[in-house]
């Protein structure tokens, strides 16, 4: 059995001062690939750099998050393109938009989620999406550009409804879920996930937040944890766990593809 945790921050605090631990007991677990996600231009760095540590489990993104826009210096947006040049850099993102936090404003998260879109289009490199209280002018945005050409990427950590989410699959996008699956108030996002398209699903951690159960709540989330949400929609679709994890696996494997 081999698992893909396609959403890791191993730079968040939580997990950096152990960024070899945390990918050393995902491969005891059997986590054969790690997407490990930038939020800004110097964590999108340090995540290249340790795809380039460890070629063998960790793949690498590249974007500026929507809460960390404001934050951004003159030259970090070259720095992503520069960054997205390079063979360990397999998306981009964590990009979007996010109204819950208010950190940023929202004309200046849509001026850097179309630099992604866009920056998407030219490469053929897929999107990781964060939407937060933004799902119609994420979906106002993505249907501009789909006029434009092909969309490539997921809508990671999917926490949206039935009627939302079909929109989102018909634009071309994979769905992702992370521990918030497992949940025990999450009856509603477990029935959205048995109506996803098989070649569409994938499976995160989100780490180190979102923890699953069991474990809500007593430690950071970290990618040998992705099992417990593959557990989780295994069931919710009637499914083995090997199944399950080889369905996300071979999903993962083809998006997460240069071309």
């Amino acid at each position: 059995m081999e698992l893909y945790d396609t959403h890791a921050h191993l730079f968040d605090d939580q997990l950096a001062a152990d960024v070899a631990g945390v990918i050393e007991r995902a491969r005891l677990a059997r986590v054969t690939r790690i997407l490990a996600v930038g939020t800004t231009a110097d964590s999108s760095a340090a995540c290249q750099q340790t795809a380039v540590q460890f070629p063998n489990v960790v793949r690498s993104s590249a974007g500026i998050h929507p809460n960390h826009a404001g934050e951004a210096q003159p030259g970090d947006w070259d720095r992503i393109v520069e960054l997205a040049k390079l063979p360990e850099v397999i998306a981009l993102g964590e990009t979007g938009l996010d109204l819950y936090w208010k950190d940023c404003p929202l004309p200046l998260q849509q001026d850097y989620f179309d630099r992604h879109i866009r920056l998407s289009q030219q490469t053929g490199l897929p999107l990781v999406i964060h939407q937060r209280e933004t799902t119609q002018e994420i979906l106002a945005m993505l249907r501009e550009a789909r006029q434009r050409g092909e969309l490539r990427g997921v809508m990671h950590s999917y926490t949206g409804t039935a009627d939302e989410v079909k929109e989102f699959i018909a634009l071309g996008l994979h769905i992702s879920f992370a521990g918030m699956l497992t949940f025990k108030k999450s009856d509603d996002l477990r029935a959205v996930a048995k109506t996803i398209p098989a070649e569409r699903l994938l499976v995160e951690t989100d780490s180190p937040y979102l923890t699953p159960h069991p474990f809500r709540g007593q430690r950071p989330n970290e990618p040998r944890l992705v099992v417990h949400t593959a557990e989780c929609l295994a069931e919710v679709r009637s499914l083995s766990l090997g199944e399950l994890a080889a369905l996300t696996t071979a999903n993962a494997q083809r998006l997460f593809t240069r071309r």
